[in-house]
C-alpha cells in the first residue's frame, strides 16, 4: 500500500519552495540551525531529506551534507537544485553507510514518516561516529494524537486521544496527502535511550515570525520538538 509520498512529491514540491513551509521557516530552522552553527561538524547524514533544502542549508553553513530519501521525484528535485550535492536513494531502516560514517545525522521532520521507526532509530545510531550528534526536529505527540475541534459555544479546542496508541494515519493539506505516524514520546525516548545516546537539548520552539492568526494558533499547542543527542565516545 502506497504511503503517499509518491503521489504527492509534485505537491510537496511547489508547497515547500526553497524557503519552506510555516513550521520550518518560522517554527523550526532558526532553532535547527543554531544547534549546527559553531560545532566543527564535517560530514552530516540528512535521513529523509525530501528535496533537499536542509541538505542546503548545511552546506552553507560548511557541512559535508548526504541526503538520503526513498521518494525518486524529491532526490531528482534535489539534485536539480544542487548539482554538486549527494544526494542517494535509501530507506532510514537500512541506511547503506558503513558503521560510524557521519559525525552528525539530522532526521528534521521524517520520524512520522518512517513505518518501522524500531529499525530506523538503531541504523541512525549505527552510522552514527562515537561522539557525533543525532539531531531531531519532530511533530510532538501530543500534536500527532489530536486534532483541532469546536465546542458548542463556538471555541475552538485542540483535543488529544488514543495518546498510547500507535498508528498511521493520512495527514492532507495543499494536495498532499501522506501518511503521518503518531506514536507516545515514551516510544521514541526509550528507543533513543535504549541505543546509549545521552541527550544534550530539548525543546519545543515557538514561532519567531509569520501569520499573527497561525502564530497564536502554533502557540496554543506544542507542535514540534527539537532534540539533540549525543553517541558516547567511549
Amino acid at each position: 500500500m502506497s504511503n503517499g509520498w509518491d503521489e504527492s512529491a509534485s505537491a510537496w514540491i511547489t508547497d515547500m519552495g526553497e524557503a519552506g513551509d510555516f513550521g520550518r521557516a518560522c517554527v523550526l530552522d532558526a532553532p535547527m540551525l543554531a544547534r549546527l552553527r559553531g560545532r566543527g561538524f564535517r560530514r552530516a547524514l540528512d535521513v529523509g531529506c525530501g528535496e533537499g533544502r536542509f541538505c542546503r542549508r548545511m552546506r552553507d553553513l560548511g557541512i559535508a551534507a548526504t541526503g538520503i530519501d526513498p521518494t525518486d521525484a524529491l532526490l531528482r528535485q534535489a539534485q536539480a537544485r544542487d548539482p554538486d550535492g549527494d544526494y542517494r536513494p535509501g530507506r532510514a531502516e537500512a541506511l547503506p553507510f558503513a558503521d560510524g560514517a557521519f559525525d552528525l545525522v539530522v532526521s528534521y521532520l521524517t520520524l512520522i514518516d518512517i513505518p518501522d521507526i524500531r529499525g530506523a532509530i538503531p541504523e541512525m545510531a549505527r552510522v552514527l561516529a562515537p561522539g557525533g550528534t543525532l539531531l531531531i526536529a519532530n511533530l510532538t505527540s501530543f500534536a500527532t494524537a489530536g486534532r483541532w475541534t469546536q465546542d458548542d459555544d463556538g471555541n475552538r479546542r485542540f483535543r488529544i486521544d488514543d495518546y498510547l496508541e500507535e498508528r498511521a494515519e493520512w495527514a492532507e493539506w495543499h494536495n498532499i496527502r501522506v501518511h503521518n505516524w503518531h506514536r507516545p514520546l515514551s516510544l521514541y525516548m526509550g528507543l533513543l535511550l535504549g541505543e546509549g545516546l545521552v541527550l544534550h537539548h530539548f525543546d519545543e520552539p515557538v514561532p519567531h515570525d509569520g501569520d499573527p492568526a497561525k502564530v497564536a494558533r502554533y502557540r496554543r499547542v506544542p507542535w514540534f520538538h527539537v532534540m539533540e543527542w549525543e553517541k558516547s565516545a567511549g
